[in-house]
């Protein structure tokens, strides 16, 4: 789409260039969107609690729950969902499934937010 094509625009953009160069290093548009449902899961405070919980430690459910005075059950149901969106990993000793942070991408994240709403 060339500049002169946009309608809504009423002034003539004198940066054409920079448009353009910007415009190829846009991602795809369904990137875009997965980024956006990745940030939505971070949206919840009960979620960023318990990643801010597995960025101390690894964690079964008992401890998560006993930690945030919340129940297993409504413990669990957001570790389905941090785990579908590959934010958390687990892994079984026995009987007992214990949570950790996926990777260092996430803890980066979990830090970064913070230092930044303490700046």
């Amino acid at each position: 789409m060339a500049i002169q094509d946009v309608e809504h625009c009423d002034f003539i953009h004198a940066h054409e260039e920079l448009v353009e160069t910007v415009r190829e290093r846009m991602p795809e548009e369904d990137r875009l969107y997965d980024l956006a449902e990745l940030f939505k899961v971070f949206g919840d405070s009960t979620r960023i609690r318990i990643l801010y919980v597995l960025l101390e430690a690894e964690m079964c459910v008992c401890d998560i729950a006993l930690l945030l005075g919340m129940t297993q059950s409504a413990i669990s149901h957001q570790l389905r969902v941090l785990k579908q969106a590959k934010l958390i990993k687990n892994r079984r000793e026995g009987r007992t499934v214990f949570y950790a942070l996926a990777d260092d991408h996430v803890s980066r994240i979990i830090r970064q937010g913070m230092e930044h709403i303490c700046e």
